[in-house]
Formats: C-alpha cells, sequence, structure tokens
C-alpha cells in the first residue's frame, strides 16, 4: 500500500483537473445504471467548472462510437480522441496538459479498461490519479468491483463525488458555495 503525506491529502481546486473518460452515445446504452451515472458525472462537471477545475474527456474511436454524451459535452473544456485504452499512450494527451493540476479524477467508462488503465498511465507518468468511485461504471457490476479493487490493490487514492466537491470548496463561505450545494441536492 502506498503511504502518502497526510498534509497533502486533501482536493483542491487549484490542483485539480477532472477527466471524464468515455462517456459516449453508442458506448453508455450498454453501462449499468447509466442513466443515474452520467447524472451524477454532469453534476461532478459542473461543479468542476463553478470551481475553475478544468474538465477533459476522452473519446474512444468517436467515428464508431460517437461523441461524447450530449449532456456532458458542455461541460467539457477539451476533448481528446483517442486509440489506445490507455489515454496516456495518446500523443497529444499529456503533451497539453494544464501546469500544476496534478490530481486528476477519473470518471467514466469503462471502469475496468480506459478508466483503470488510464488512472495507471497517469500514476506512471508521475501524477496523482483519484478515482471517484460513484462515477465511473461498467457492462457487469463484477467488472467495476475489480477495477475498484485492483485500484486500491496499487495504492491509488478513491474518492466520492461529494467528497471532491467539499474538498474543493473548503469553506461554505465559498461565492460558489451556494450553486454548488444546489448541484448536490
Amino acid at each position: 500500500m502506498k503511504f502518502v503525506d497526510v498534509n497533502q491529502a486533501l482536493l483542491t481546486s487549484g490542483a485539480s483537473l477532472l477527466l471524464i473518460v468515455d462517456m459516449q452515445e453508442k458506448l453508455l446504452p450498454a453501462i449499468q445504471d447509466a442513466d443515474a451515472l452520467r447524472g451524477r458525472v454532469a453534476r461532478l462537471a459542473q461543479a468542476a467548472r463553478l470551481l475553475s477545475v478544468p474538465v477533459w474527456a476522452t473519446e474512444h474511436w468517436p467515428q464508431k462510437i460517437g461523441p461524447t454524451h450530449a449532456e456532458l459535452a458542455p461541460h467539457v473544456d477539451r476533448v481528446v480522441s483517442k486509440t489506445h485504452f490507455n489515454a496516456c499512450r495518446e500523443a497529444a494527451f499529456l503533451r497539453q496538459w494544464p501546469a500544476g493540476r496534478t490530481r486528476v479524477l477519473l470518471t467514466g467508462t469503462e471502469a475496468h479498461i480506459c478508466v483503470l488503465q488510464t488512472g495507471l498511465g497517469l500514476a506512471q507518468a508521475g501524477y496523482e490519479p483519484v478515482l471517484v468511485t460513484d462515477g465511473i461504471g461498467s457492462r457487469r457490476a463484477s467488472d467495476r468491483a475489480a477495477a475498484c479493487e485492483r485500484w486500491r490493490r496499487y495504492g491509488l487514492e478513491a474518492v466520492t463525488s461529494e467528497m471532491a466537491l467539499y474538498e474543493w470548496l473548503e469553506t461554505p463561505a465559498h461565492p460558489a458555495f451556494r450553486d454548488v450545494l444546489a448541484l448536490v441536492k
């Protein structure tokens, strides 16, 4: 298990980036509980934008699987097309990464394939991937569970979307608090 410096345990909006992995039109109907998942990720993406956290999305073979779902697309700052399951294997992916955004919160599909491989790739590249456990999905619950278990095996961090939001906010005195709270409730 990887031990972390507790002084850097909390997420900050200034060091975070939200990554939506392959939440595409043609893939989502096959994902277990896709509508609920899409809603949670959309709310997290909206809140991230309110808190100045960049939101990126990947699209796996978009010419075959389609674009990022229309409910999510308006909240995305940058889309990276990919052919590898691990987005870090794409030449353009890390090359244009925003400076100082070392904590990467991963959401998307499928948890046990592209989300997991991209998270492991980010860790290998020196970033700190953080799995948003209520923001990932797979076709089967057993695959999603296996992804979470493997994530833990390598000592990588996991949070819920609400944990991330409140850590980014830091205080109810934050100017965006009421707008973010409206998304949570």
